[in-house]
């Protein structure tokens, strides 16, 4: 095997501004590298561009279907779900059902399918993350549909953790749950925020690179609140 190719991750979200960091650093590592996304990333080994749907059937097996064919028998050591998204509002706006449809798509649906994935090709001793939400372990009635779609991806990825879950021998589910990140998106849409309190993109692609390669790796099932204050970030578990 070729030594660039002795590595291999998938990036879920591999098309936003994290999931394109982290094809950026794994890439820069040499490691194979493939995106999942609503398009391709030029700079990924290989894309699997997720088709438009309001099925979650109908994508979820579409994605497997393409991974499958890009994968083989191939595995991989880590899939990395950095697929998500945000929306506002209580109970009483108009936009609920349609922003809670979409953060469910954006979220929920892509851990999903990142989960029945890392049954199929991680490593044994692999490494599946997880993106959640500090604000969703407690209630968030400002933004009811993004908790509502995070705290789901909290509860999968600690599901994920017991033994019979379906993980591969000496896996790990590990779901990183930040605050605010510092993307170009956040900048534009907050430019008077303190950007000092925001977590940068490289931190997180650093840390799981680390996490990847076996480096401070945490339990599996934990919930690893990221906050940044002063610059400075800190990652610590969530106590439930």
């Amino acid at each position: 095997m070729a030594a660039a190719e002795a590595h291999r991750v998938l990036v879920y979200g591999g098309r936003g501004a994290l999931g394109s960091k982290c094809v950026q650093h794994f890439r820069a590592k040499d490691w194979w590298v493939g995106s999942i996304d609503l398009e391709a990333n030029e700079d990924a080994s290989a894309s699997v561009v997720v088709k438009k749907t309001d099925s979650f059937l109908e994508q979820a097996d579409q994605v497997t279907e393409d991974v499958e064919k890009l994968l083989g028998e191939k595995k991989v050591d880590a899939i990395l779900c950095v697929a998500g998204g945000w929306a506002g509002g209580s109970a009483k706006v108009k936009s609920l059902y349609k922003n809670s449809d979409l953060m469910w798509k954006q979220s929920v649906w892509t851990s999903t399918i990142s989960s029945h994935l890392a049954t199929k090709y991680l490593k044994e001793g692999g490494l599946l993350t997880l993106t959640g939400a500090k604000a969703a372990l407690t209630g968030t009635p400002g933004m009811i549909a993004y908790g509502m779609a995070k705290a789901a991806v909290h509860q999968l990825c600690q599901s994920l953790s017991s033994s019979n879950s379906g993980l591969p021998p000496g896996c790990s589910a590990v779901a990183i749950l930040p605050v605010t990140l510092d993307t170009p998106m956040n900048r534009k849409f907050m430019p008077d925020a303190d950007f000092s309190s925001w977590t940068p993109l490289d931190f997180i692609t650093e840390t799981f690179y680390d996490w990847v390669t076996g480096k401070d790796r945490p339990s599996s099932g934990t919930l690893i609140q990221v906050v940044t204050s002063g610059g400075n970030t800190q990652l610590t578990a969530a106590n439930l």
